[in-house]
């Protein structure tokens, strides 16, 4: 169920990223050199924005979040000994992985579905919007990152989201996705492997790509820094439970540690088997 939160929930009304340790008990911190992100994670919406002016069955629907990204992740976390960042509300609020003056920012409509509380929102209102949100998030996305350089580690960043079956009233073929920034190599490693070791109808740059500006996120973190990154898009229906999250999880970790290794990343997961 969709959660609504008081500002207080959030000290001074600002609303970090989340940081998850989801990794094996015996893995050192951030030994493995790697961070997983999950800008979409959470239908969860909260005061002063209040609800948007949506019904309870958008705010279900895939327009407010990725549905079983956030499953998915915390899954890939345990089993690869990774740290997870993820977002505290819906990416209707603010979208973190869309750069602020991005129209999907705070989209005034998502897909068929009209965002009445986004609507005519002023200059001032986004700029409160990001100060709460946008810019608390990248702060610990980048604090995290810049701890590990400054350890003399290298890591990856990988961020994970699902898709909708159908958009636009069109229907998807396509299970897992993965897209690049300016870099397609640890991308291209990990599509590989996913025909190698997996049944699923994967492509690279689909069903989006870099010229959707879908990876503001490893634009402002892994690129600047020549850090290995890629974006992994699930179809949500493949991780519609608990129980299917976990089976997800197990067919990519191993995936992702093989391609992290194949192509060259400094610090691949020490550990990527299932639990």
């Amino acid at each position: 169920m969709t959660q609504t939160a008081q500002m207080h929930d959030a000290p001074g009304g600002r609303w970090p990223g989340l940081v998850s340790h989801e990794r094996d008990t015996n893995a050192a911190e951030g030994s493995a050199g790697l961070i997983l992100v999950c800008e979409h994670a959470s239908n969860r919406f909260a005061a002063p924005w209040g609800e948007l002016g949506l019904t309870e069955a958008e705010r279900q629907a895939h327009i407010a979040w990725d549905p079983g990204a956030l499953g998915l992740a915390r899954g890939l976390a345990a089993r690869l000994g990774a740290m997870l960042i993820h977002a505290p509300l819906s990416r209707l609020i603010v979208d973190c992985n869309r750069a602020p003056d991005h129209p999907g920012a705070m989209p005034a409509r998502s897909e068929v579905y009209d965002i009445p509380g986004n609507a005519a929102i002023g200059a001032q209102a986004r700029q409160d919007r990001i100060a709460a949100i946008y810019t608390p998030f990248h702060a610990t996305l980048h604090d995290a990152v810049a701890r590990q350089l400054a350890r003399g580690l290298r890591p990856a960043l990988i961020s994970v989201h699902s898709f909708t079956p159908v958009f636009h009233g069109k229907r998807r073929t396509l299970e897992f996705g993965v897209i690049h920034d300016a870099d397609p190599t640890l991308a291209q490693a990990i599509v590989a492997g996913a025909d190698a070791m997996t049944t699923l109808r994967s492509a690279l740059n689909a069903p989006y790509s870099a010229a959707d500006d879908v990876t503001h996120t490893l634009r402002l973190h892994a690129t600047p820094y020549g850090l290995p990154s890629a974006m992994l898009e699930v179809r949500n229906d493949l991780i519609a439970t608990p129980a299917t999250q976990d089976v997800m999880a197990r067919t990519l970790a191993p995936v992702l540690a093989h391609a992290l290794l194949e192509s060259g990343a400094q610090s691949a997961p020490a550990k990527a088997g299932a639990r």
